[in-house]
Protein backbone atom coordinates (compact mmCIF):
# COMPACT_ATOMS: atom_id res chain seq x y z
CA UNK A 1 0.00 0.00 0.00
CA UNK A 2 1.09 3.52 -1.24
CA UNK A 3 0.61 6.87 -1.91
CA UNK A 4 0.46 7.94 -5.10
CA UNK A 5 0.64 12.41 -4.91
CA UNK A 6 0.96 14.12 -8.03
CA UNK A 7 2.99 17.40 -8.19
CA UNK A 8 0.21 19.30 -10.20
CA UNK A 9 -1.87 18.66 -6.91
CA UNK A 10 0.86 19.38 -4.68
CA UNK A 11 1.38 22.52 -6.51
CA UNK A 12 -2.28 23.34 -6.84
CA UNK A 13 -2.55 22.32 -2.84
CA UNK A 14 -4.53 25.58 -1.19
CA UNK A 15 -6.91 26.11 2.02
CA UNK A 16 -10.25 25.58 -0.46
CA UNK A 17 -8.91 22.27 -0.42
CA UNK A 18 -9.30 21.20 2.90
CA UNK A 19 -12.46 18.98 2.49
CA UNK A 20 -10.64 16.59 0.40
CA UNK A 21 -9.98 13.53 1.88
CA UNK A 22 -6.31 11.48 1.45
CA UNK A 23 -6.70 8.26 -0.49
CA UNK A 24 -4.65 5.21 -0.35
CA UNK A 25 -3.75 3.50 -3.57
CA UNK A 26 -2.97 0.02 -4.10
CA UNK A 27 -0.71 -0.65 -6.92
CA UNK A 28 0.66 -4.26 -6.09
CA UNK A 29 -2.27 -6.01 -7.69
CA UNK A 30 -3.98 -3.70 -10.82
CA UNK A 31 -6.87 -6.17 -10.63
CA UNK A 32 -7.88 -5.67 -7.26
CA UNK A 33 -6.91 -1.74 -6.74
CA UNK A 34 -8.96 0.00 -4.20
CA UNK A 35 -9.14 3.81 -2.49
CA UNK A 36 -9.43 3.46 1.32
CA UNK A 37 -9.89 6.58 2.99
CA UNK A 38 -7.06 7.91 5.52
CA UNK A 39 -7.20 10.96 6.66
CA UNK A 40 -7.87 14.96 6.53
CA UNK A 41 -5.73 17.40 4.57
CA UNK A 42 -4.94 20.36 7.41
CA UNK A 43 -3.57 23.50 6.70
CA UNK A 44 0.20 23.79 6.48
CA UNK A 45 2.04 25.97 8.57
CA UNK A 46 3.82 28.79 7.71
CA UNK A 47 8.21 28.96 9.07
CA UNK A 48 7.74 29.36 12.38
CA UNK A 49 5.15 27.52 13.96
CA UNK A 50 6.49 24.27 14.58
CA UNK A 51 4.17 21.05 14.27
CA UNK A 52 3.98 19.45 17.68
CA UNK A 53 5.07 15.41 18.38
CA UNK A 54 2.40 13.18 16.91
CA UNK A 55 1.52 15.02 13.81
CA UNK A 56 0.70 13.10 10.74
CA UNK A 57 1.84 14.93 7.46
CA UNK A 58 2.05 13.82 4.08
CA UNK A 59 5.86 14.48 2.49
CA UNK A 60 5.42 17.09 0.15
CA UNK A 61 7.81 15.31 -2.53
CA UNK A 62 7.83 11.95 -2.07
CA UNK A 63 4.53 11.52 -0.74
CA UNK A 64 4.58 8.54 1.71
CA UNK A 65 2.90 9.37 5.23
CA UNK A 66 4.76 10.03 8.14
CA UNK A 67 4.41 11.21 11.93
CA UNK A 68 6.96 13.87 13.67
CA UNK A 69 8.64 12.81 16.83
CA UNK A 70 10.54 16.19 17.21
CA UNK A 71 12.41 19.06 15.56
CA UNK A 72 15.70 19.89 15.10
CA UNK A 73 16.99 23.66 14.22
CA UNK A 74 19.25 23.70 11.73
CA UNK A 75 21.94 26.31 9.94
CA UNK A 76 20.35 26.17 6.02
CA UNK A 77 23.40 27.57 3.84
CA UNK A 78 21.76 28.18 0.45
CA UNK A 79 24.49 28.88 -2.11
CA UNK A 80 21.79 30.05 -4.52
CA UNK A 81 21.09 33.65 -2.65
CA UNK A 82 24.27 34.92 -3.10
CA UNK A 83 24.30 34.00 -6.47
CA UNK A 84 20.68 36.48 -7.04
CA UNK A 85 22.61 39.33 -5.17
CA UNK A 86 25.96 38.23 -7.80
CA UNK A 87 23.38 39.09 -10.79
CA UNK A 88 22.23 42.54 -9.18
CA UNK A 89 25.90 43.06 -9.38
CA UNK A 90 26.51 42.21 -12.58
CA UNK A 91 23.64 44.40 -14.40
CA UNK A 92 24.84 47.45 -12.28
CA UNK A 93 28.02 46.69 -13.93
CA UNK A 94 27.10 46.25 -17.31
CA UNK A 95 25.22 49.42 -16.69
CA UNK A 96 28.09 51.69 -16.31
CA UNK A 97 28.02 51.37 -12.37
CA UNK A 98 30.65 51.54 -9.87
CA UNK A 99 33.72 50.07 -11.28
CA UNK A 100 34.71 48.53 -7.87
CA UNK A 101 31.37 46.49 -8.78
CA UNK A 102 33.54 43.44 -10.40
CA UNK A 103 35.58 43.00 -6.75
CA UNK A 104 32.16 43.14 -4.40
CA UNK A 105 30.56 40.34 -7.37
CA UNK A 106 33.62 38.66 -6.03
CA UNK A 107 33.28 39.08 -2.86
CA UNK A 108 29.92 38.16 -2.94
CA UNK A 109 29.68 34.78 -5.12
CA UNK A 110 32.48 33.60 -2.11
CA UNK A 111 29.91 34.34 0.63
CA UNK A 112 26.88 31.77 1.65
CA UNK A 113 24.27 33.17 2.94
CA UNK A 114 22.70 31.31 6.36
CA UNK A 115 19.40 30.90 7.72
CA UNK A 116 17.83 29.36 10.26
CA UNK A 117 15.26 26.40 9.49
CA UNK A 118 13.60 23.75 11.33
CA UNK A 119 13.42 20.25 10.02
CA UNK A 120 11.37 16.80 12.14
CA UNK A 121 12.56 13.73 13.05
CA UNK A 122 9.59 11.50 11.08
CA UNK A 123 8.82 7.65 11.05
CA UNK A 124 7.64 6.91 7.90
CA UNK A 125 4.80 4.40 7.34
CA UNK A 126 6.62 1.11 6.61
CA UNK A 127 3.51 0.59 3.78
CA UNK A 128 4.62 3.44 1.62
CA UNK A 129 8.31 2.36 1.95
CA UNK A 130 8.76 0.17 -1.41
CA UNK A 131 6.87 3.56 -3.92
CA UNK A 132 8.95 5.86 -2.47
CA UNK A 133 12.60 7.19 -3.93
CA UNK A 134 14.37 7.78 -0.81
CA UNK A 135 16.54 4.90 1.28
CA UNK A 136 14.13 3.85 4.20
CA UNK A 137 17.20 2.37 5.76
CA UNK A 138 19.52 5.61 5.51
CA UNK A 139 19.91 6.57 9.31
CA UNK A 140 22.95 5.13 10.66
CA UNK A 141 25.14 5.30 13.43
CA UNK A 142 27.53 3.85 15.49
CA UNK A 143 25.51 3.63 18.81
CA UNK A 144 26.44 3.07 22.38
CA UNK A 145 23.93 0.67 23.20
CA UNK A 146 24.87 -0.61 26.84
CA UNK A 147 28.42 -2.13 26.75
CA UNK A 148 27.78 -3.43 23.06
CA UNK A 149 29.21 -0.27 20.42
CA UNK A 150 28.56 -1.20 17.41
CA UNK A 151 26.93 -0.58 14.01
CA UNK A 152 23.10 0.13 13.64
CA UNK A 153 20.42 1.53 11.49
CA UNK A 154 17.27 2.58 11.94
CA UNK A 155 14.50 1.34 9.50
CA UNK A 156 12.26 3.94 8.19
CA UNK A 157 13.69 7.17 10.20
CA UNK A 158 14.18 10.14 8.02
CA UNK A 159 14.60 13.97 8.32
CA UNK A 160 12.05 16.16 6.58
CA UNK A 161 12.25 20.13 6.12
CA UNK A 162 9.31 21.62 7.50
CA UNK A 163 8.40 23.34 4.04
CA UNK A 164 8.04 19.51 2.78
CA UNK A 165 5.20 18.83 6.06
CA UNK A 166 1.88 18.78 4.68
CA UNK A 167 -0.31 18.37 7.77
CA UNK A 168 -3.46 15.63 7.99
CA UNK A 169 -5.55 14.03 10.49
CA UNK A 170 -7.09 10.86 11.13
CA UNK A 171 -9.53 9.31 13.36
CA UNK A 172 -7.89 6.21 13.93
CA UNK A 173 -5.76 5.07 16.98
CA UNK A 174 -3.29 3.32 14.74
CA UNK A 175 -3.11 5.16 11.70
CA UNK A 176 1.26 4.66 10.82
CA UNK A 177 2.65 1.03 10.54
CA UNK A 178 6.47 1.41 11.97
CA UNK A 179 7.58 -1.12 14.30
CA UNK A 180 8.23 2.34 16.98
CA UNK A 181 4.94 4.28 16.61
CA UNK A 182 3.55 2.57 19.88
CA UNK A 183 6.64 2.64 21.46
CA UNK A 184 7.54 6.25 20.86
CA UNK A 185 3.50 7.53 20.97
CA UNK A 186 0.66 6.78 22.71
CA UNK A 187 -3.04 7.60 21.74
CA UNK A 188 -4.63 10.88 23.33
CA UNK A 189 -8.05 11.41 22.04
CA UNK A 190 -8.48 14.93 23.97
CA UNK A 191 -5.27 16.24 22.07
CA UNK A 192 -4.67 17.68 18.90
CA UNK A 193 -2.77 16.26 17.38
CA UNK A 194 -4.31 13.22 19.23
CA UNK A 195 -0.65 11.61 20.00
CA UNK A 196 1.50 12.03 22.76
CA UNK A 197 5.10 11.49 23.28
CA UNK A 198 5.72 8.16 25.46
CA UNK A 199 8.97 8.45 28.25
CA UNK A 200 10.74 5.57 25.56
CA UNK A 201 10.95 8.52 22.58
CA UNK A 202 11.99 11.39 25.42
CA UNK A 203 14.70 8.68 26.54
CA UNK A 204 15.76 7.31 23.28
CA UNK A 205 16.18 10.82 22.35
CA UNK A 206 18.09 11.74 25.05
CA UNK A 207 20.62 9.26 24.98
CA UNK A 208 21.07 9.07 20.84
CA UNK A 209 20.98 12.74 20.37
CA UNK A 210 24.96 13.02 19.53
CA UNK A 211 24.72 11.38 16.15
CA UNK A 212 20.83 12.16 15.30
CA UNK A 213 21.36 15.57 15.62
CA UNK A 214 20.80 17.62 12.52
CA UNK A 215 22.53 21.10 12.44
CA UNK A 216 23.86 22.20 8.53
CA UNK A 217 22.22 21.69 5.57
CA UNK A 218 24.12 22.84 2.36
CA UNK A 219 21.64 23.47 -0.98
CA UNK A 220 23.16 24.49 -4.89
CA UNK A 221 21.29 24.61 -7.88
CA UNK A 222 22.95 23.86 -10.97
CA UNK A 223 21.12 24.11 -14.38
CA UNK A 224 17.78 23.53 -13.05
CA UNK A 225 19.12 20.78 -10.72
CA UNK A 226 18.79 21.44 -6.79
CA UNK A 227 21.52 19.30 -4.23
CA UNK A 228 21.22 19.49 -1.01
CA UNK A 229 23.52 17.62 1.46
CA UNK A 230 22.97 16.89 5.27
CA UNK A 231 26.06 15.84 7.51
CA UNK A 232 25.78 13.74 10.58
CA UNK A 233 28.58 12.54 12.58
CA UNK A 234 28.77 8.94 13.83
CA UNK A 235 31.56 8.24 16.05
CA UNK A 236 34.84 7.33 15.93
CA UNK A 237 36.16 3.58 15.99
CA UNK A 238 39.81 3.21 17.39
CA UNK A 239 42.03 0.54 16.05
CA UNK A 240 45.42 -0.67 16.89
CA UNK A 241 46.87 1.56 14.24
CA UNK A 242 44.80 4.54 14.82
CA UNK A 243 41.40 6.67 15.75
CA UNK A 244 39.08 6.03 12.25
CA UNK A 245 36.30 9.12 12.48
CA UNK A 246 33.04 8.40 10.83
CA UNK A 247 30.00 10.46 8.93
CA UNK A 248 27.00 9.90 7.11
CA UNK A 249 25.55 12.05 5.02
CA UNK A 250 22.21 12.12 3.28
CA UNK A 251 21.86 13.92 -0.56
CA UNK A 252 18.81 15.13 -2.30
CA UNK A 253 18.65 15.66 -5.70
CA UNK A 254 15.38 17.85 -7.20
CA UNK A 255 14.63 18.42 -10.82
CA UNK A 256 13.39 21.85 -11.04
CA UNK A 257 13.02 21.72 -14.78
CA UNK A 258 10.48 20.73 -17.57
CA UNK A 259 12.96 18.00 -19.29
CA UNK A 260 14.01 14.63 -18.11
CA UNK A 261 17.68 14.33 -16.31
CA UNK A 262 19.36 11.25 -15.10
CA UNK A 263 22.38 11.12 -13.07
CA UNK A 264 25.45 8.83 -14.74
CA UNK A 265 28.23 9.20 -12.75
CA UNK A 266 29.64 10.71 -9.48
CA UNK A 267 32.84 12.74 -8.42
CA UNK A 268 33.85 13.62 -5.31
CA UNK A 269 36.90 15.27 -3.57
CA UNK A 270 37.98 14.27 0.42
CA UNK A 271 39.87 16.38 2.32
CA UNK A 272 41.17 15.59 5.35
CA UNK A 273 42.42 17.60 8.60
CA UNK A 274 45.33 15.35 8.29
CA UNK A 275 46.36 16.49 4.89
CA UNK A 276 45.23 13.62 2.47
CA UNK A 277 42.96 14.78 -1.01
CA UNK A 278 40.94 11.69 -1.68
CA UNK A 279 39.22 11.46 -5.21
CA UNK A 280 36.70 9.79 -5.82
CA UNK A 281 35.05 8.75 -9.43
CA UNK A 282 32.11 6.02 -10.46
CA UNK A 283 28.75 5.43 -12.04
CA UNK A 284 25.61 6.83 -10.48
CA UNK A 285 24.60 6.23 -6.80
CA UNK A 286 24.18 3.67 -4.68
CA UNK A 287 23.74 1.24 -7.51
CA UNK A 288 21.44 3.15 -9.44
CA UNK A 289 21.36 5.68 -12.25
CA UNK A 290 18.34 7.96 -11.37
CA UNK A 291 16.40 9.33 -13.55
CA UNK A 292 14.28 12.84 -12.33
CA UNK A 293 11.62 13.00 -14.12
CA UNK A 294 8.22 16.02 -13.91
CA UNK A 295 6.26 12.86 -12.70
CA UNK A 296 9.27 11.62 -10.27
CA UNK A 297 11.08 14.78 -9.74
CA UNK A 298 13.36 13.99 -6.73
CA UNK A 299 15.43 11.20 -5.41
CA UNK A 300 17.31 11.06 -1.92
CA UNK A 301 20.14 8.21 -0.19
CA UNK A 302 22.97 8.29 1.91
CA UNK A 303 26.15 7.50 2.26
CA UNK A 304 29.29 7.27 4.64
CA UNK A 305 32.57 8.38 4.85
CA UNK A 306 35.75 7.70 7.31
CA UNK A 307 38.64 9.68 7.90
CA UNK A 308 41.81 9.36 9.85
CA UNK A 309 41.27 13.06 11.52
CA UNK A 310 38.81 14.30 13.19
CA UNK A 311 37.73 16.46 10.95
CA UNK A 312 38.07 17.55 6.94
CA UNK A 313 35.52 18.49 4.23
CA UNK A 314 33.96 17.09 0.82
CA UNK A 315 32.66 19.06 -2.61
CA UNK A 316 32.16 17.26 -6.03
CA UNK A 317 29.83 17.27 -8.52
CA UNK A 318 27.67 14.74 -10.56
CA UNK A 319 27.69 14.59 -14.67
CA UNK A 320 24.01 14.76 -15.61
CA UNK A 321 22.28 13.55 -19.08
CA UNK A 322 18.95 15.44 -19.88
CA UNK A 323 16.48 13.55 -22.45
CA UNK A 324 17.84 15.58 -25.77
CA UNK A 325 21.47 14.38 -24.56
CA UNK A 326 23.17 17.37 -23.11
CA UNK A 327 25.12 16.69 -20.78
CA UNK A 328 26.13 19.02 -17.62
CA UNK A 329 28.01 18.88 -13.84
CA UNK A 330 25.80 19.66 -11.42
CA UNK A 331 27.60 21.02 -8.45
CA UNK A 332 27.56 19.46 -5.16
CA UNK A 333 27.61 22.25 -1.90
CA UNK A 334 31.05 21.93 -0.32
CA UNK A 335 30.26 21.02 3.21
CA UNK A 336 32.43 20.72 6.57
CA UNK A 337 33.00 17.28 8.58
CA UNK A 338 33.00 17.93 11.87
CA UNK A 339 33.54 15.42 15.10
CA UNK A 340 31.94 16.01 18.36
CA UNK A 341 33.80 15.57 22.01
CA UNK A 342 31.06 13.00 22.78
CA UNK A 343 32.53 9.30 24.01
CA UNK A 344 31.74 7.31 21.22
CA UNK A 345 34.52 5.78 19.66
CA UNK A 346 34.11 1.67 19.03
CA UNK A 347 37.04 -0.22 18.61
CA UNK A 348 37.08 -2.39 15.85
CA UNK A 349 39.07 -3.18 13.14
CA UNK A 350 40.20 -1.49 10.37
CA UNK A 351 37.50 -0.16 7.83
CA UNK A 352 37.50 -0.73 4.15
CA UNK A 353 36.36 1.18 1.47
CA UNK A 354 33.18 -0.58 0.26
CA UNK A 355 32.49 2.67 -2.58
CA UNK A 356 30.52 0.48 -5.17
CA UNK A 357 28.96 -2.30 -3.10
CA UNK A 358 26.07 0.46 -2.12
CA UNK A 359 23.24 -1.42 -1.39
CA UNK A 360 24.42 -3.26 2.19
CA UNK A 361 22.81 -0.42 3.76
CA UNK A 362 20.78 -2.44 5.71
CA UNK A 363 22.65 -3.13 8.72
CA UNK A 364 19.96 -3.07 11.50
CA UNK A 365 21.88 -4.03 14.85
CA UNK A 366 25.28 -5.06 12.58
CA UNK A 367 28.63 -4.29 12.96
CA UNK A 368 29.28 -4.20 9.27
CA UNK A 369 31.35 -1.55 7.87
CA UNK A 370 29.43 0.95 5.96
CA UNK A 371 29.19 1.93 2.20
CA UNK A 372 31.53 4.73 1.26
CA UNK A 373 31.41 7.69 -0.95
CA UNK A 374 28.67 7.17 -3.32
Amino acid sequence: MGFYVTSKFLNRFRPFYLNIFVRNLSTTDPQSTRLAEVGKLEIPKIQGKNYETGQLFLHRVFGYRGVILFPWLARVYDRDLPNQNKNKLDSNENGGGDSNAGTATTNVSKEVQKKTHTFYQVLIDQRDCPYIRAQTEAVTFLGNQDSNRSLYAIPGLDYVAHDDILPYSSAEQHPLQHELFDKFLVHQPDKDPPFDAQDTLRAWQKKNHPWLELSDVHKETTEGIRITVIPFFMGCRETQAASVYWWRYCIRLENLGELSVQLRERHWRIFSLSGTLETVRGRGVVGQEPVLSPRLPAFQYSSHVSLQASSGHMWGTFRMEREDGHTFDCRIPPFSLESKPDDNTITTNSPTNDDDNSNNTNLTNDSKTPPKNE
